[in-house]
């Protein structure tokens, strides 16, 4: 059956589709990521769903501009909350710079469910990050220091560190994250 011409591509299709194209092994990506190479087959399979900054270290490794991997069909913010929740666990982003593909910047709209933090590996990739609370109270847990952000309260830090999410409120929280990528 042909695909409809407006059809969204799961994300680890279009990411195996790049790695195909360009000749390059799981162990390669795994090697430029430090990503395990069973991380890796669960996301291209769509067993797992990759955050924004396990997209920017694939996208970095396939050579190809993260904007790419996160670019989606027009749709109301609304839905494209609801479709972007449905590819992370307890974790929803809309990207704030459309046409910013080309571009080392890149802005985010968080959404992290109350008590609750991304499941699966820590965030990583080199760079910059500022995150500013719009809503709720998190912790983000950077090497092994823990920040704990309320309303109005930002956090700018190396993301070359392991990094990680967590709301630690009662309600959801959200966030504008701001990401540099050299």
């Amino acid at each position: 059956m042909a695909k409809k011409k407006d059809e969204l591509v799961p994300i680890g299709i279009k990411i195996k589709q790049i790695r195909l194209e360009k000749n390059l092994s799981i162990d390669f990506i795994a090697n430029e990521t430090g990503l395990s190479l069973e991380f890796i087959e669960k996301v291209e399979s769509g067993k797992k769903r990759p955050p924004v900054g396990t997209l920017l270290q694939i996208s970095r490794a396939l050579g190809v501009d993260s904007g790419f991997l996160l670019k989606e069909q027009e749709e109301t913010t609304e839905e494209r909350i609801k479709a972007y929740a449905k590819r992370t666990d307890n974790y929803a982003y809309t990207p704030l710079t459309s046409g910013a593909e080309n571009k080392h910047l890149k802005a985010f709209r968080i959404t992290v469910e109350a008590g609750k933090s991304h499941k699966g590996v820590g965030f990583q990739h080199e760079g910059e990050e500022f995150s500013y609370v719009l809503n709720g109270e998190v912790e983000i847990t950077v090497g092994e220091h823990v920040n704990r952000l309320k309303t109005g309260e930002s956090l700018h830090f190396n993301s070359g560190i392991k990094h990680d999410l967590k709301n630690v409120g009662d309600t959801d929280a959200e966030l504008i994250v701001v990401v540099y990528t050299p």
